[in-house]
């Protein structure tokens, strides 16, 4: 099998991840902007990650907020948070993401993260030349369903990149899942975060690093 497209996540395949304490400060923060100073522990931890619809309007009934005023700021700080990591060097484009400069496939990235962060991690890195198309999730609620395993945001990149042959490059479940869900490939691939992980899902390839890509593309 060849591929004429690869499609990856972003954090975790070609970003390290943010740490779930700035994620979690991003919440508290966010709280914090609509006069809730000490909201419940397990309510701060499911608006960090995870969070579904039904969740967020339970959790700002709780309170007394806009659900979508709530989510919008929300995803705005924790978006500010993750770009404030970038710039301070904490979060950083894995070593070998060079190497797909001359990969024979066109490239895109599906992201459950925000289109902000997304957006500004491409340019912070000068990495975006090296992608024809980029999706992460607009601020509001109704995106949260849009994420993997759904593939809302994969068959979008698939279309613009006019993919006759694809592969989704990926380091959770719900990517591989949501590969199957779009009708192509996938790859797993074995970050030291993902070195012992036993998977429940079955991708078509595993790989160490981006670079096996080349392997895989030509097999």
């Amino acid at each position: 099998m060849t591929y004429d497209t690869v499609v990856f996540d972003n954090d975790g395949v070609l970003v390290g991840r943010t740490s779930f304490d700035v994620l979690r400060d991003a919440t508290l923060e966010t709280f914090a902007k609509f006069d809730v100073t000490d909201p419940d522990p397990d309510h701060v931890d499911d608006m960090t990650v995870g969070a579904t619809p039904g969740r967020v309007d339970e959790i700002c009934n709780e309170y007394d907020l806009a659900p979508k005023t709530f989510w919008k700021a929300l995803d705005s700080t924790a978006s500010r948070a993750q770009q404030m990591e970038a710039r301070e060097g904490r979060k950083t484009p894995y070593d070998d993401i060079h190497t797909l400069g001359d990969l024979d496939a066109s490239m895109g990235i599906v992201s459950s993260n925000q289109q902000e962060t997304v957006d500004f991690l491409l340019d912070h890195f000068d990495v975006s030349h090296m992608f024809d198309t980029a999706y992460g999730r607009e601020a509001t609620i109704e995106s949260l369903d849009r994420r993997k395993p759904n593939s809302h945001y994969v068959d979008l990149a698939l279309a613009d990149l006019d993919a006759d042959s694809a592969l989704f490059v990926g380091d959770n479940e719900s990517d591989i899942r949501a590969a199957e869900n779009a009708g192509i490939d996938s790859a797993f691939i074995r970050r030291p975060h993902r070195r012992d992980w036993e998977l429940n899902v079955w991708p078509t390839w595993e790989i160490d690093c981006l670079d096996d890509l080349h392997r895989v593309c030509s097999a």
